[in-house]
């Protein structure tokens, strides 16, 4: 059979490059359109409320409080075994993770539209109880997003699907806060806010074409108390007996220490160095996406040439490194080349981790509590740096000033990447992994 006919067997993907072709498989291009969902409502209550409320004479001390909104992403392990076991009535028949699937995303348009016509000058308050309102729906949407891509993905796609997801979510996110951004210039952040609720529907068309995950495994019947506290810890306890558990979950707890405290008040940064709306939108937002699809397309060759673990590595290096960065541009003040070098390097750093950290924690589920365990290494991912920003990063900042503050957070980061290259010294790194790096 010649080359031609090949290609013209296996379709249109044979034609492009090889290392290009597991990306433009079904399941890692549903990662990408579940990652747009995904990212959205993160994006409206974090670097789009920060510059919302700034704009409106908030306080940096009320404004960082707003941080704590993401708790419901660190917490939402909780109530994730609902969404592993409890079966919606009616819309349940379409399959456990289809009809939660629906179900939310819905939800969460309803909550962007609250967040969005409620006013920070006339009611505080209320903001504050929408953004925990979208924090939640958004949280939940997660926990079923992530347990759709791992259980449609078959382990040899867990690499490019976790890439494809993270080009969705940087998209989502990024399209999301060029759009609010925009919108409120010329209508208003209501305006800004309701219009942002399309990336919703991204998800919910998944569910329609892609149908329910095969790799899922069904709930059984809960019957009594006792089964039911049985299986609400079930995925934990399977979990801590693995080899070198308590070390693995206190690296997830500190790698990103340092990177989210850093993220979390850029805006802040940028409102306090006169950086206007366009500015942001073009350099954080829009050059900012470009240098992350460029890190995705590296971490793809590290993971392919290096393997997971020593991926993962660099990556935490790079993230760490590029704290120092936001150092360098807080001391020389507003630059837009300095903004678009910051920028690009933190960027570059995130999407080589997009691929090979997400893959990493993706790798550690157990199939039939997918939805549990990585939403509990992906709370336990940044629960601290966001606890830290919502009840210490104001102040940090009034106290020490910019400089001073990303020095703290990069020498923070390291803790972390010593952590995980002790891990693979010691092999722990590989005995943890559970049945999702398996095939079925």
């Amino acid at each position: 059979m010649s080359a031609v006919e090949s290609r013209a067997q296996h379709g249109w993907s044979a034609w492009l490059p090889k290392s290009v072709q597991p990306y433009v498989e079904a399941a890692p291009l549903a990662a990408f359109f579940l990652g747009l969902s995904s990212g959205f409502p993160f994006a409206l209550i974090g670097a789009t409320l920060t510059t919302r409320l700034a704009q409106d004479g908030i306080t940096k001390s009320a404004v960082t409080a707003f941080a704590l909104t993401f708790l419901a992403y660190n917490f939402k392990f909780l109530w994730a075994p609902l969404v592993d076991n409890f079966k919606l009535p009616f819309i349940g028949r379409f399959g456990q993770r289809r009809s939660w699937l629906w179900c939310i995303s819905v939800l969460v348009i309803l909550a962007v539209t609250f967040l969005g016509v409620a006013d920070p000058n006339q009611a505080l308050l209320t903001v504050a109880i929408a953004a925990i309102t979208l924090g939640i729906a958004g949280a939940t949407l997660d926990i079923i997003i992530d347990a759709y891509r791992i259980e449609l993905l078959e382990p040899h796609q867990l690499g490019a699907g976790s890439g494809m997801s993270q080009y969705g979510w940087r998209i989502g996110s990024a399209a999301t806060g060029a759009l609010a951004l925009l919108m409120a210039s010329s209508f208003g952040w209501s305006v800004g806010y309701i219009t942002c609720s399309v990336f919703a529907m991204p998800a919910i068309l998944v569910g329609v074409f892609m149908g329910e995950p095969k790799r899922h495994l069904e709930p059984v019947a809960i019957k009594g108390v006792l089964n039911v506290l049985v299986e609400y810890f079930s995925p934990l306890l399977e979990f801590v007996k693995r080899k070198g558990a308590w070390v693995l979950l206190f690296f997830i707890l500190i790698h990103k220490v340092g990177d989210t405290l850093a993220n979390l008040t850029l805006r802040l940064l940028f409102n306090d160095l006169g950086f206007s709306n366009e500015e942001i939108a073009f350099y954080d937002v829009g050059f900012g996406f470009v240098a992350f699809l460029a890190g995705i397309f590296v971490g793809g060759i590290l993971y392919t040439r290096m393997g997971l673990k020593h991926a993962v590595l660099i990556s935490l290096i790079l993230m760490a490194v590029s704290n120092f960065g936001f150092a360098a541009l807080a001391l020389v003040g507003h630059t837009n080349w300095g903004m678009a070098a910051v920028i690009g390097f933190e960027n570059f750093a995130s999407g080589i981790g997009g691929v090979t950290v997400v893959a990493y924690m993706s790798a550690l589920c157990n199939l039939r509590f997918t939805a549990t365990q990585y939403a509990l290494l992906s709370a336990l991912a940044s629960i601290a740096g966001r606890f830290l920003t919502g009840t210490m990063a104001g102040g940090l900042i009034e106290a020490m000033g910019y400089v001073n503050f990303y020095l703290l957070t990069t020498v923070i980061a390291f803790p972390g990447v010593f952590l995980f290259w002790y891990m693979i010294r010691s092999g722990l790194a590989d005995v943890s992994l559970g049945s999702a790096a398996r095939k079925k």
